[in-house]
């Protein structure tokens, strides 16, 4: 898996989190307790820090850089950009959504799929934010209180780190038609 120190700022990982082998980790980056990091995701601490909160997950194609706090149960999902941006407790950034430079999300906000939050914005908590530029369209649906809170996240990670494993070419080749 790819993580690296650069100028001597190094990511810590908690023990009980769980970071895909191909996720992208560089510098100061401090990644939770109990968090799930999908593949493909990249987190780029070059110039900031980043912190992930604890039992929170970001999914597959994820990318965070610059200054970025994700609060605690909270979820990014596949294909979500976050730059330089704070976001609070019990947060969804919904699939393919963008938050930008200096966003403040409060507690509880969900960002619908591919919205596109504006620099500087600032989000109360409990609201839902939709659209290109993203705006406010309302509370979030009842249902739907706990943000980004999901156990089946937390219950994958220990599926994830003891029944992935690696498999070579040879060990996948059909030889026979495939739907047999």
């Amino acid at each position: 898996m790819p993580i690296y120190e650069l100028e001597g700022r190094r990511p810590r990982i908690a023990e009980s989190a769980y970071v895909h082998p191909t996720a992208v980790i560089i510098g100061d980056v401090v990644i939770g307790e109990r968090c799930w990091i999908g593949p493909n995701t990249t987190f780029r601490s070059d110039f900031h820090r980043i912190r992930i909160g604890d039992c929170s997950d970001v999914q597959d194609n994820c990318v965070i850089h610059g200054e970025t706090i994700l609060g605690r149960y909270s979820r990014l999902g596949h294909g979500a950009i976050v730059h330089g941006a704070t976001l609070g407790e019990n947060i969804l950034v919904a699939m393919n959504a963008v938050v930008l430079d200096g966003v403040h999300l409060g507690d509880g906000v969900v960002v619908g799929a591919g919205a596109v939050v504006a620099p500087r914005a600032r989000v109360p908590p409990g609201k839902l934010v939709m659209g290109v530029p993203a705006a406010i369209v309302g509370d979030v649906p009842a249902g739907m209180e706990r943000g980004g809170r999901d156990e089946d996240y937390v219950a994958l990670i220990s599926r994830y780190k003891t029944g992935l494993h690696e498999l070579d070419m040879e060990e996948v080749k059909v030889h026979s038609r495939i739907g047999d």
